[in-house]
Parts: structure tokens; C-alpha cells; sequence
């Protein structure tokens, strides 16, 4: 009974000894998060700048992002900043919230420019893009392979595409495809040999039915 009557006369003093290290973590969230918003800041208009640049070579020219970032009622994952990334695609279109308003192959090349951009600093052993090149065709989509070539210099890029511009890029080609047997189906995946590559290609340029064009096309891709 005494050591419990001893303990409840020192809740005051634990109390206290709490509080007071709160306030010192508190102290030390809001210095770390200025540090943050601050470096954040200086480095938004370099990001902004980058990313219009390389939307620009992916068909989108007239491009442009506003970042908004305001502060929080509270502490989060962003230090005390909630930010907003605001979008517009055409000249005299205002700005809007990024996924509200970008279609599916802009939101394509937007996620493969930011990729890029943070690969630069990044430092990944690996990326994986899972049909980052959704929704574009023709000259755009061999504009985010030569994207996709360049970032393979400095790391491996796995990318899984049904385009043939991309898949044509690759140093190896793995075919992915399903096999049945015994009501069972299996997911098998293949390296492809140069000839095999040329089938592959003419495939995804033509369908199952293989042209003499459509062969014509792939080595030209390939080459």
C-alpha cells in the first residue's frame, strides 16, 4: 500500500516530465518541417520546370503544373504541408487537380516524366513500369522507350508492354503467356532469341496473322 500511495504522489512529476518532452518533440517536428517545406520550396520550380520540358517532348507542349502547397492543421507524412499538385494540359485551360483532369495517356507520360526525373536521384538498382505507356501510340510511345532507354543507363528497367516500339527497345524480351493443362492454368514466362524476338514484335504490330510488312516492321524496330 505504501508503494502504490508513493507512486500516485509522483504523478504530478511524471506528468510533467511528460509534457515537457512532448513539447520538445513538438519543437522538434516544426524545425524539421520547416527544413523540409523550405527545401521543398526551392525545388518546385526546378521539378515544374523539368517535367513541362520532357512532357513537351512527349507530345504535350503546352503543358504546365501548378504546385499548391499550403500549411496543415497538423503534423503528416509531408511534415506540416498538404500539398496539391494542379494540372493543365492545353494553354487557356485552367488548372485543375492532376487526377481529375488528365486523361489516361497523359497520366501515362506525367508518371513516366516524374520517374525519370527521380531516378536521376533516386539511385534504384531496379524499376518496374507495369504498362506505364497506357493510352499513347506512334511517335509518342517511341518517344517514352527512348525515356525508358536512356533511364536503363544508369539502372535496370523492366517494363511490361503490349507496344511494340517499347518492347523493341529492350536488351531481352521475355514473352509472358498462359498454358492449359489438365483444367489448370499455368503463367509461363519465356526469353525470346533474336528470331523469336522478330515474331514477337510482328505479332504485337499485326496480330496473330504475321505479314510480310509486319515482319519488315519489327527487324526495323529491332535494328
Amino acid at each position: 500500500l505504501k508503494k502504490q500511495l508513493d507512486e500516485s504522489g509522483n504523478v504530478e512529476i511524471d506528468i510533467k516530465d511528460l509534457e515537457e518532452k512532448l513539447t520538445a518533440k513538438h519543437s522538434l517536428l516544426l524545425e524539421l518541417s520547416k527544413k523540409i517545406s523550405n527545401s521543398r520550396k526551392k525545388i518546385i520550380p526546378i521539378l515544374k520546370s523539368d517535367l513541362e520540358s520532357l512532357l513537351a517532348n512527349l507530345g504535350m507542349k503546352n503543358s504546365s503544373f501548378n504546385f499548391v502547397i499550403n500549411k496543415s492543421s497538423s503534423f503528416n507524412k509531408f511534415g506540416f504541408d498538404d500539398i496539391e499538385v494542379m494540372f493543365s494540359a492545353n494553354k487557356g485551360i485552367t488548372h485543375a487537380p492532376l487526377f481529375k483532369i488528365a486523361s489516361g495517356g497523359e497520366l501515362s507520360r506525367i508518371l513516366l516524366s516524374v520517374k525519370y526525373v527521380l531516378s536521376k536521384h533516386s539511385k534504384l538498382p531496379t524499376i518496374i513500369f507495369d504498362e506505364i505507356d497506357t493510352g499513347v501510340s506512334g511517335e509518342i510511345s517511341n518517344a517514352m522507350a527512348n525515356m525508358m532507354l536512356k533511364m536503363s543507363n544508369e539502372m535496370q528497367i523492366i517494363a511490361i508492354t503490349h507496344l511494340p516500339q517499347v518492347a523493341a527497345k529492350g536488351n531481352y524480351q521475355l514473352n509472358v503467356y498462359k498454358s492449359n493443362f489438365l483444367n489448370t492454368t499455368t503463367t509461363k514466362v519465356k526469353l525470346l532469341n533474336s528470331e523469336e524476338r522478330i515474331d514477337q514484335i510482328a505479332k504485337m504490330l499485326a496480330g496473330d496473322l504475321i505479314t510480310k510488312s509486319a515482319l519488315t516492321h519489327a527487324k526495323e524496330l529491332l535494328n
